[in-house]
């Protein structure tokens, strides 16, 4: 791993919150570099409240959405909530659908097939609107781009309202509201809402028009916080006022679905970690395995028994997707390394009949072990369907589009995208990527980076310090978990490694005559003799609170280690 320092933040900035708040040198250190400069800022920071998140109306076309949603209420006429089947769109469909519901009884769910229909607003989507007698399809997390689409609903008088994060296209569709804060022409104040998040604002405008308050959609959040961790989205802004409340609303009160995924997990509180990990991957695992319609059953059901069968046949599901993902995994590294592509500057692996619903995650392990852009493709009925995952910094999203004449579609992300392409077309489009990413990449983004923000002595690390730094929670893009270099540390004689394979690394490191602190580092195993004999090591960590037998310490969670120099 490369070893960079985050920017060093303005001494003068760090010295006057420093003052204004009368806090030790390094939380000033940490809040300016993260853009927080003032007092006024700070108690944003430290204090977020529902107050903080902006006027629905604010963005584009939101008065033209609620106009119809009502005049379709006072009309009766039947409604389709539509989303995309993985996390942020099942969440995103949970959500408007239950508030709506909750005052209007003609309200249907439509989550696509992804083996069926694919990504996105579908033909069969709307065809089954045109049987239920449907003429407004709400879509949440899609449709940005689905220009035909909408059009062949328009010619069936079903009308649209578009409700996306993605990145628009030259052309809007022509839906009576397109709903996306990227557009070019929405003034909306914060642009990197999820899917659900959009969702979330669409009821918050309803709401409003129904004389209802923010506090009555508090039950909505523990929603659009598993969708915030599930995008990774940046958690700052609106994002940040709204995972936090969000992570309330799961720690102390969730909807059914989602305390019998959680019911059995042995901690206290939950963080937005554990919700990526936890939560977020089994919601997935029914879109993946079996249909997204089932996350939404688990979601929306009020009945706890109900929703605690739903989501044991859902862990069923990411049983079958971990077992999936490591056999095909373990193909695509055996693909690789037998076509002799191990020193390439991109990997891009084809196999029939490899499981469309865990492609995505394989993409992210071949990153892991090769540390470059991957794309990972499938048989999907006449066509080839792939997930693309990105490298730090290098926008896989662009390298598409430079290759596009070889693709059917494609969107996504900076650092995930999908596509589709004819079989015919896969090896020109395979030397196509190859060639994009070796003319554009920087040779250093194929080397993994860890940033630190701050350099620190084992000494200065207390309770006071770890209280501070919890209430920078949630963490997450824009606002990660903060990570201190300290240099020289020695571990007490006691190192060991742990796990059936040896792969962690467990010890007692200290500093000169510091305190002793507890470190683990997941996955840092092969780095045992770094800290045997006492040798002297350098590491980036990050701090957090153990507990054992109802006692709490200090420990520090390694994230990577080197011998010291000199």
């Amino acid at each position: 791993m490369r070893w960079n320092p985050k920017s060093k933040p303005n001494p003068e900035k760090v010295q006057a919150i420093q003052q204004a708040l009368q806090v030790d040198e390094i939380i000033a250190k940490l809040l300016v570099q993260r853009g927080i400069e003032t007092f006024e800022q700070a108690k944003t920071f430290f204090r977020p409240t529902l107050v903080d998140l902006h006027n629905p109306y604010l963005m584009k076309d939101m008065d033209k959405a609620v106009a119809r949603i009502e005049k379709a209420i006072a009309n009766n006429e039947n409604i389709l909530v539509f989303g995309d089947y993985d996390v942020d769109g099942t969440t995103a469909v949970s959500l408007v659908s239950s508030y709506l519901r909750s005052f209007y009884p003609n309200v249907a769910t439509y989550i696509p097939d992804r083996y069926a229909e694919g990504y996105g607003i579908s033909y069969m989507g709307i065809d089954y609107a045109e049987d239920n007698d449907i003429s407004l399809i709400i879509a949440l997390d899609c449709g940005i781009k689905s220009i035909d689409h909408v059009n062949y609903a328009k010619a069936k008088n079903i009308d649209f309202i578009i409700c996306d994060h993605h990145r628009p296209g030259d052309i809007l569709p022509d839906a009576v509201a397109v709903l996306d804060p990227k557009r070019e022409d929405c003034s909306y104040p914060y642009d990197e809402l999820c899917g659900c998040g959009v969702g979330f604002k669409l009821i918050q405008a309803l709401a409003e028009n129904r004389n209802q308050t923010i506090n009555d959609l508090v039950e909505y959040l523990d929603l659009v916080a598993t969708a915030i961790a599930a995008d990774i989205v940046p958690i700052n802004g609106e994002n940040r006022v709204l995972a936090k409340f969000g992570l309330e609303v799961i720690n102390s009160n969730p909807r059914p679905g989602i305390k019998a995924l959680i019911q059995n997990v042995k901690k206290k509180v939950l963080t937005i970690t554990d919700v990526v990990f936890i939560v977020a991957p089994r919601i997935n695992a029914a879109g993946r395995i079996k249909h997204g319609n089932e996350a939404v059953a688990l979601l929306t059901e009020y009945d706890l028994d109900q929703a605690e069968q739903f989501a044991s046949e859902i862990e069923q599901h990411n049983s079958d997707r971990k077992e999936l993902d490591k056999q095909i995994t373990k193909e695509a590294l055996l693909q690789i390394e037998e076509n002799n592509e191990q020193n390439r500057f991109s990997t891009v692996v084809y196999q029939e009949n490899w499981h469309k619903g865990v492609i995505g995650i394989v993409a992210s392990r071949l990153v892991e072990n090769y540390y470059r852009p991957t794309i990972v493709f499938t048989k999907s009925g006449e066509k080839l369907a792939a997930s693309a995952r990105s490298v730090k910094d290098f926008d896989v999203y662009n390298a598409l589009e430079a290759c596009a004449e070889h693709l059917e579609q494609f969107g996504g992300h900076m650092y995930a995208a999908g596509m589709t392409l004819l079989e015919e077309n896969y090896e020109n489009f395979k030397n196509a990527f190859e060639k994009v990413v070796q003319e554009t990449i920087h040779p250093d983004l194929l080397i993994p980076e860890i940033s630190y923000d701050a350099e620190i002595e084992l000494s200065e690390i207390n309770p006071k310090l770890m209280r501070l730094l919890k209430q920078f929670e949630p963490f997450g893009p824009e606002n990660m978990t903060p990570l201190f270099l300290a240099k020289g540390l020695t571990d007490s004689g006691y190192a060991k490694t742990l796990g059936s394979d040896n792969e962690h690394l467990k010890a007692f490191v200290k500093q000169g005559n510091s305190e002793s602190f507890g470190a683990i580092g997941f996955g840092l195993g092969n780095k045992l003799d770094v800290v045997a004999n006492k040798n002297k090591f350098d590491a980036i960590f990050s701090l957090e609170e153990n507990e054992w037998k109802d006692t709490v310490t200090l420990q520090l969670q390694l994230r990577d280690i080197n011998a010291s120099n000199g």
